[in-house]
């Protein structure tokens, strides 16, 4: 709070209150660590798009949301049902994670692409600034950890 206190120029008691209303409205959903998967052994990244049994939704969630290698699950429209991005220890460790995620009789098929490269990791901040009106839409900006809101 200090160091947002100081980079912002307001009261410690005026960015704590803003954050609360931040995490209270839904903006903000946690302050947790952002960990690499690679750097803890999942160097494998895929995407999945799972078609499912009609009406089977809530068990197939169910059932992805046991297997930890599932790290975010998406209802979709078009041509699946759902996209998974998933990561595994190797390729030959990806075919078990495939294997354990369809292995659920609610999953008729999936269909999966290995991830070569992310060029542009997850970010938040240049869509928080554009939604504020502080950035110029047409002119992208790199952002850094020392970005604050």
């Amino acid at each position: 709070m200090l160091e947002a206190s100081r980079r912002l120029g307001v009261a410690r008691g005026t960015v704590q209150a803003r954050l609360d209303r931040l995490k209270t409205a839904g903006v903000i959903r946690g302050f947790g660590p952002d960990v690499d998967p690679s750097a803890i052994g999942y160097p494998v990244t895929a995407f999945a798009t799972l078609e499912i049994k009609q009406g089977q939704g809530s068990d197939v969630r169910a059932h992805l949301n046991s297997v930890p290698e599932v790290l975010e699950l998406h209802t979709t429209t078009g041509h699946g049902d759902m996209l998974c991005r998933l990561v595994a220890r190797s390729n030959a460790d990806l075919q078990r994670v495939i294997d354990r995620v369809v292995g659920f009789d609610g999953i008729m098929r999936a269909s999966t692409a290995i991830v070569m490269e992310n060029p542009v990791p997850l970010r938040i901040i240049p869509l928080v600034r554009q939604a504020a009106g502080t950035a110029d839409p047409a002119q992208p900006r790199q952002t850094t950890g020392d970005d604050v809101l």
